[in-house]
């Protein structure tokens, strides 16, 4: 039977706690939130951080109906826990001058607060807007240079690699390639610099794939609170660990995975080519129209590629019901049928 939409987590008297809650968390936050929407505008590493609100708000409105029929077995305890440890992580952030725990704080105070007043079902629905949020959090900087770093210098030895492929002359010091363009009479230098080094082609795929993975999971699929078969557990450990047995968790834990190398590989491919060209071209290649251009080409191939990822899963799925072998089985004829061609 349809459940309304206005029961449950809609229902009106909920409603007044939700925007009451939304009111305290906005006041405690405001300057969390402030400088979180002002480095999504102007860090272009970050940028997509722009679109998460409304990614949020989507998957919060399209599973409206879902969220109504969750039973509701607040967690006071554990969400008490994780609200005082959020405010605790708040105020050590701003005492610090750390921003990234203030900001991880908030992603904990939500969990916790819905854990508090809702319970662990609600929680288990809320993950993957949960985890787009923390995507959309900028790491430190000294953690993005670690990671920043050496994917520049993987780009530029797959560039220089191609280059000597294609038996172009190149030296490469660090993240700095040395080549003799054609018509040229002195050496030009291309570097391969941060922007270039393919992180932000990362966060953003890696995002990406988890809206994908989300919008075409399995629904069906056994352990998702949709179909299932039979009475679903109440418990929620026995309900996370169900959840890893099924064909859906697997399939969306590999499209995510896979957008780490696919992200890498495509920038690879794009540094090699600018350093290809610039052969011929010159070095104006890797600045203007063109280093745009090509930038929006390797998302575009990078998301094919992760499309290809989730169509070849599909295919192997083994709880797929036309994928499972039918054999036909000869039956006796009815003694009803027998007679009728005994009589003929």
């Amino acid at each position: 039977m349809k459940v309304p939409a206005v029961s449950g987590f809609l229902a009106i008297k909920h409603l007044s706690r939700i925007l009451a809650i939304a009111t305290a968390l906005v006041f405690a936050y405001a300057t969390v939130l402030t400088k979180l929407g002002h480095d999504w505008w102007t860090d272009e590493n970050y940028s997509h951080g722009l679109l998460i609100p409304l990614i949020i708000g989507f998957i919060l409105w399209s599973q409206r109906e879902r969220l109504a029929r969750t039973s509701h077995h607040p967690a006071m305890f554990c969400g008490l826990a994780a609200v005082i440890f959020s405010l605790v992580a708040l105020w050590a952030g701003t005492a610090g001058a750390e921003l990234y725990i203030q900001r991880i704080s908030l992603v904990l105070m939500l969990g916790g607060v819905v854990l508090y007043f809702w319970g662990f079902g609600l929680l288990r629905l809320l993950i993957v807007p949960l985890f787009l949020l923390l995507l959309a959090i900028p790491i430190p900087a000294i953690i993005f240079n670690k990671i920043a770093f050496p994917l520049q210098l993987f780009a530029s030895r797959c560039a220089v690699s191609a280059m000597a492929f294609f038996n172009i002359p190149v030296l490469r010091q660090g993240n700095v390639i040395e080549l003799m363009p054609l018509g040229a009479r002195e050496t030009k230098k291309l570097e391969v610099v941060e922007a270039c080094s393919g992180i932000r082609s990362l966060m953003t795929l890696v995002t990406l794939a988890v809206v994908f993975a989300y919008f075409t999971h399995p629904r069906g699929d056994s352990g998702d609170g949709d179909n299932s078969q039979g009475p679903e557990p109440k418990n929620p450990i026995v309900k996370v660990l169900g959840q890893l047995k099924t064909f859906g968790f697997w399939r969306s834990t590999i499209i995510v995975l896979s957008a780490v190398p696919i992200a890498i590989l495509t920038n690879a491919l794009r540094v090699s080519g600018t350093g290809i060209l610039a052969r011929y071209y010159g070095t104006r290649v890797a600045d203007g129209f063109f280093h745009s251009f090509s930038g929006w080409v390797i998302y575009v191939v990078a998301f094919l590629m992760l499309f290809g990822v989730g169509w070849l899963l599909d295919r192997v799925n083994p709880t797929k019901p036309e994928s499972r072998r039918v054999v036909p089985q000869l039956t006796r004829p009815t003694p009803q049928f027998a007679q009728a061609e005994g009589a003929e």
